[in-house]
């Protein structure tokens, strides 16, 4: 096996290659992608979200950079953290697409059999076919999009998302191993927020780095600020390339933090005692979105009445997501037998 390194901590934010329009876009959406986290942690108290929510507050750079300005038909796999809310964002034509992901989630039929929902549901024509419910899943069942991927023989790529408490799993490794070999057009990310439900992963994987397991699989590894948004997706865009160009798969660790507890209504744990408040201030203090609106003022491409904008509009659209999703009726039983697909 050729000798294949780590690629360490890559140069943060870069020169920030896009447009002002999509760096416009890639802050409205992280803001917006917040916003509908906060109406589902607000939901859940409300009793208006069936089930269970894992927050996504504080790894909106992560999300974002992983998921925006690919091709309609590359395949985005979100992980669990965030209910694939981002990704659906950025894989979404108009912001009026958040009403089927509210709708999703308080259990309406507008969230169900069509819509672009990235956790549950699926829209085979953005790329996007919802997520696994089990941990460890969403590495099987990418290699299984990304072999598709492949053959259809059209430069499609797959990103899958996966958390740092996933490394643990059996089938990590044999998804890897398997794509290594076949080589085939998948980039793997994970989102690494230090804390698998109550376990720290510095007490559950043995090296510092999950990016380390590259080289066995004889792919690059690169470790990024998972709070630079800009570092994120430079990173993403570069592995996508290299896969697009046939040259199998990369690994990208995201160093992040969420600043939320593993799910809503779960205690905040580190093993048996608090998570340290100390650490959560901390990791506050580079909330992603503050990073970026301050980067992108600094550089001229917002201004702040942009920002004041942004807010209201994007606040308006929860609004009015909220208001549609209850306002929609239930679901009918009969669309079940529509929501199988085939890639």
């Amino acid at each position: 096996m050729r000798n294949v390194k780590v690629i360490k901590y890559l140069k943060k934010g870069g020169n920030m290659s896009l447009t002002k329009a999509q760096l416009t876009r890639l802050y409205t959406d992280m803001v917006l992608t917040r916003k509908v986290d906060e109406l589902m942690v607000k939901g859940i108290t409300e009793g208006k979200v069936l089930s269970f929510f894992h927050s996504g507050q504080g790894n909106e750079a992560y999300a974002l950079g992983m998921s925006s300005f690919h091709r309609p038909d590359d395949v985005v796999y979100p992980n669990h953290r965030g209910h694939g809310i981002a990704a659906t964002i950025a894989k979404a034509d108009k912001m009026a697409d958040i009403n089927t992901i509210v709708a999703e989630h308080y259990g309406k039929a507008a969230g169900f059999g069509g819509g672009i929902t990235g956790f549950h549901g699926a829209n085979p024509e953005k790329g996007m076919y919802g997520a696994g419910a089990t941990i460890g899943s969403a590495f099987s069942i990418a290699v299984g999009l990304a072999l598709a991927c492949k053959k259809n023989g059209k430069g499609q790529v797959t990103i899958c998302g996966f958390g740092d408490g996933s490394t643990g799993r059996g089938p990590m490794h044999e998804a890897m191993n398997l794509a290594s070999v076949w080589k085939l057009p998948i980039v793997w990310i994970c989102e690494n927020n230090l804390y698998a439900q109550y376990m720290p992963i510095k007490d559950a994987y043995p090296n510092e780095n999950i990016a380390d397991m590259a080289p066995a699989y004889n792919m690059p590894g690169s470790i990024v600020d998972g709070q630079d948004v800009i570092a994120v997706y430079e990173a993403v865009q570069a592995a996508v390339a290299r896969a697009r160009k046939g040259e199998g798969p990369s690994l990208i660790e995201a160093k992040t933090y969420r600043f939320r507890s593993h799910a809503e209504g779960v205690p905040d744990l580190l093993h048996y005692d608090p998570r340290p408040q100390a650490e959560i201030d901390a990791w506050k203090k580079r909330d992603p979105i503050q990073l970026f609106q301050k980067r992108l003022i600094k550089e001229k491409v917002l201004t702040p009445a942009d920002v004041e904008r942004i807010e209201r509009e994007t606040q308006a659209a929860v609004d009015t997501a909220d208001k549609f999703a209850m306002e929609s009726p239930q679901p009918d039983p009969a669309i079940l037998g529509k929501l199988v697909y085939a890639v």
